[in-house]
């Protein structure tokens, strides 16, 4: 009795003891990385361009957010590494399985142990049913499903900030692209009116000149 409750103890003070290094994501501390996470998510989920309230701006912004090679191969990692986040972290718990299957046999009516012609009652033909279950769970003694479920969610974490940059990247990219090419458009019209305003001035002051209004200098 003595000896199993010194193995019991030994045991469970092994697996407290996880082997291999501290992954970086989790040791930064959780507030700083709770915060970042926060503010990139409202950012990225945040349609802060609709304050312009342009209906060109909007269409823009849903194209490139639609169409981006970059978006659907960072939207494309994410759910790569959540499965893979998934999968390993299954591993923590029991894994229970089951199967089934169903035939419909028929024994022959000459061979056997008890020919089946020498039973008239007997009916040849008969279902089979099967059902198998199965039942396994791998203790993390060492900490090794731990330590890989903490890098798989690493991986995914860094995956989703990953994502949120690049939308937050394209969306300011356009936005800043749109607003610069109507400031440019601005320019324009301004420039037109100021060439037809200087474009009068010039008719009259010719017309001055012509009718001897204005002097002449030589």
């Amino acid at each position: 009795m003595k000896k199993a409750i010194i193995f019991f103890s030994l045991t469970v003070a092994l697996a407290g003891c996880m082997v291999g290094p501290t992954t970086s994501a989790h040791a930064r501390p959780a507030a700083v990385l709770a915060l970042r996470r926060c503010a990139a998510k409202d950012t990225a989920n945040t349609a802060w361009w609709g304050q312009f309230d342009d209906p060109v701006l909007n269409d823009l912004i849903q194209i490139a957010l639609q169409e981006n090679k970059d978006v659907k191969i960072a939207a494309a990692r994410v759910e790569q590494f959540m499965g893979q986040y998934g999968t390993t972290r299954a591993a923590l718990f029991p894994q229970v399985g089951a199967s089934a299957s169903a035939s419909r046999q028929q024994a022959s009516q000459v061979t056997g142990p008890t020919p089946l012609e020498n039973i008239p009652s007997a009916n040849p033909a008969y279902n089979n049913y099967e059902i198998y279950l199965n039942a396994g769970w791998e203790i993390d003694l060492w900490g090794k499903l731990r330590r890989a479920t903490e890098a798989a969610r690493a991986d995914l974490l860094s995956s989703e900030e990953a994502r949120q940059a690049v939308i937050l990247t394209l969306v300011s990219s356009a936005a800043s692209s749109y607003v610069n090419l109507r400031d440019l458009d601005k320019q324009y019209e301004i420039a037109k009116q100021t060439a037809g305003v200087r474009e009068e001035s010039y008719k009259l002051f010719t017309l001055r000149f012509e009718g001897g209004l204005s002097p002449s200098w030589s």
